[in-house]
């Protein structure tokens, strides 16, 4: 099997050539499983997802779910659809019901200090995933368990040298970029590791000469897309900081009158079917893996913390098949 980092290279190498032949919503869902990680009595975790704009959060948050009832805990899943206000008011129900853990992916990065203080005023740990916050005093939550999203950026930026080369680009390259969520950690560290790449190897030849947020969304990237395309007709490359984003900005480049993945090169983030389903179409050129799968990683770190081991700091996520899951899934027929 083909390990994580030679499959990007595989995946890059056949698609840029053209052809690879998260008012809140609550769900109590618990398991028959005496399992406690520490005792007879179920752990009760409070998990506030950001919400479902993406095949992404999709995968994500069925992960959690899967991994809380095998783990026999007594989970509390709420979605926020996006809204800060949302999570707050769900950690402040948690708080409520005296849950023993809560576990939380940020919708925005700031606005958070005040609730976890009065986590931790309660005595309730609580656990970062997928996404980082800032606060005032690092003490109001335990650990992130979440990805490297300035390394993807820059992972982002390497591969588009190698799509560049491929599609025979020569000279100037210009780059619109659809941003994540507005104050969102992905959003800000992917643009920040790709501009770190691009303003360290291409300063003289790559410009983003526009850049806006997509929040993530299908409807949202196709909406920007056909705005950029208006203001700079002469794109050369997308880079979307997700799947979801790209396959709504193809839209907009098709209904004006260009090919995607050749008029306009793109690269996106994620690794979902669909994102492999437009690749197999030439649509996309290359993505860069985001692993979703947390929800067994985040389940041993809530058995530690609520036993009060002590957890690192920072938790990154593991390598994982699930993008070449996902890319099988979209391409039975493609030999691994």
């Amino acid at each position: 099997m083909l390990n994580r980092r030679n499959f990007l290279t595989a995946a890059v190498g056949v698609a840029a050539a053209g052809g690879l032949a998260a008012c809140a919503k609550e769900d109590d869902s618990s398991s028959s499983s005496s399992s406690s990680g520490g005792g007879g009595k179920k752990i009760t975790l409070g998990f506030s997802q950001v919400g479902s704009e993406s095949g992404w959060r999709t995968a994500n948050s069925d992960s959690v779910k899967a991994s809380a009832k095998e783990a026999g805990f007594n989970l509390k899943f709420s979605d926020a659809q996006q809204k800060q206000e949302n999570q707050i008011s769900a950690i402040r129900s948690y708080i409520a019901q005296k849950v023993d853990v809560i576990a939380f992916s940020p919708v925005v990065v700031t606005g958070w200090d005040a609730v976890l203080t009065e986590a931790k005023k309660a005595k309730i740990p609580v656990v970062l995933t997928d996404r980082s916050v800032e606060t005032s005093d690092e003490s109001l939550y335990v650990t992130l368990v979440g990805s490297d999203f300035t390394d993807e950026g820059r992972r982002a930026a390497k591969i588009l040298e190698k799509v560049l080369e491929k599609a025979g680009h020569k000279g100037p390259v210009k780059i619109a970029q659809l941003e994540g969520t507005t104050g969102a950690a992905p959003a800000i560290e992917r643009a920040k590791g790709f501009k770190e790449v691009m303003d360290a190897d291409h300063k003289d030849d790559w410009k983003i000469v526009v850049s806006q947020t997509g929040d993530f969304t299908r409807a949202g990237g196709k909406q920007v897309m056909a705005a950029f395309l208006q203001s700079n007709p002469d794109i050369d490359v997308l880079f979307a900081h997700n799947d979801d984003m790209g396959i709504g900005a193809i839209q907009a480049i098709e209904a004006a009158g260009k090919k995607p993945g050749k008029d306009i090169l793109i690269v996106t983030v994620d690794g979902v079917k669909d994102g492999f389903v437009a690749m197999s179409e030439g649509k996309i050129n290359a993505i860069v893996e985001c692993n979703p799968l947390l929800g067994p990683q985040l389940m041993d770190v809530v058995k530690k913390v609520h036993a009060g081991e002590t957890v690192e700091r920072w938790i990154k996520t593991e390598e994982s098949d699930f993008m070449q899951d996902q890319a099988k899934e979209a391409l039975p027929n493609r030999k691994y």
